[in-house]
């Protein structure tokens, strides 16, 4: 009887220690553009890496190769027991929804979409926030009264980052022009840097001399036209000033990072909640940069003003408006 019991407590121990070790277990799949897209996958990485560095647990990752691979890929990391599993990207929305119901005691995380299922957890941002303040930035530093921007696929989300750049601009120079470019309307428009190069070379050839892009890895070749051609660019998602030092402007900066970082620290002590999280500017889930690489660039006249706007905004004496909500932009 004694040694029934025992061994009962055994496997008890064991499957506890099992729940445990999958519990801290997670997994990250990156959106197309790979994981070193220094931009959006990328700060995702970031994230998982200093998870990795605080606690010693490593992490599995999955780099998507075809929009086929989406739930084929979910399906399987959560028949591996991975803990909590996080996707990238707003394309995940339909494998999300068809895998988590089948793992209901798996957590799971879609970054930049939200799946109603009772163990997923997602995270949108206020991109329009970060936006406005680099719109601000990029009016104060125009010499032309022209500046740019370059999205990647032409969706709402990308939309967002527009408008807010636009009104960003146009709340510090009114008389000041915007020219905006979509990259494309398939998932190769994240992937596609001469493309970028391309349309921000035609917005400086009528007389942009500071470009946005909110393209993932098709906005290196933004930056980089820009700093060809001896203007600005402006970076996003990650900070993007260190790859043209005195050519970036700045950075929006999307913290993707936190959220994978927050995600994978939350289920390892016990403390992850399914439903919407947003992050604007009052969670410090945006912002721009200033660093050794840009902080010539960035006068304390202009950085006042950012940050005068950046408390307005969280006060909400500034409403930036949410191009998702409705489709629309107030101003263009």
């Amino acid at each position: 009887m004694l040694g029934k019991t025992l061994a009962a407590l055994a496997f008890a121990c064991m499957a506890g220690a099992a729940a445990h070790a999958a519990d801290a277990n997670p997994a990250v799949i990156y959106d197309l553009g790979g994981k070193f897209d220094r931009s959006f996958n990328q700060a995702s990485y970031e994230g998982a890496e200093r998870f990795k560095s605080e606690t010693g647990i490593a992490y599995e990752e999955f780099e998507l190769q075809n929009d086929a691979q989406r739930e084929q890929a979910l399906r399987r990391f959560a028949e591996k027991g991975y803990n909590p599993i996080i996707v990238t990207g707003f394309s995940y929305a339909t494998a999300m929804s068809t895998v988590a119901p089948e793992f209901p005691e798996t957590s799971f995380v879609i970054i930049d979409e939200q799946v109603d299922q009772p163990n997923v957890r997602s995270v949108k941002f206020g991109e329009q926030e970060g936006s406005y303040l680099v719109g601000l930035l990029a009016a104060m530093a125009s010499k032309t009264g022209k500046v740019g921007f370059v999205g990647g696929m032409d969706i709402p989300l990308i939309q967002k980052f527009a408008c807010g750049y636009v009104q960003g601009v146009k709340a510090t120079n009114p008389d000041a022009e915007v020219f905006q470019n979509m990259t494309g309307t398939t998932g190769a428009a994240w992937n596609d840097p001469v493309r970028g190069g391309e349309l921000a070379k035609s917005q400086m050839d009528r007389g942009a001399d500071v470009v946005y892009h909110a393209a993932g890895g098709t906005g290196i070749g933004v930056l980089q036209a820009a700093a060809d051609a001896g203007k600005l660019g402006i970076g996003v998602d990650s900070n993007q000033d260190y790859l043209h030092p005195g050519n970036v402007l700045t950075s929006m900066l999307k913290r993707v990072d936190l959220a994978t970082y927050n995600a994978m620290m939350d289920v390892k002590d016990g403390k992850f909640t399914p439903g919407l999280q947003v992050l604007g500017l009052a969670q410090d889930g945006v912002g721009y940069s200033i660093d050794e690489f840009n902080e010539k660039l960035i006068t304390p006249e202009m950085k006042d003003a950012a940050e005068a706007a950046k408390a307005k905004i969280i006060s909400g004496e500034i409403a930036v408006h949410d191009y998702s909500t409705d489709g629309k932009c107030p101003v263009s």
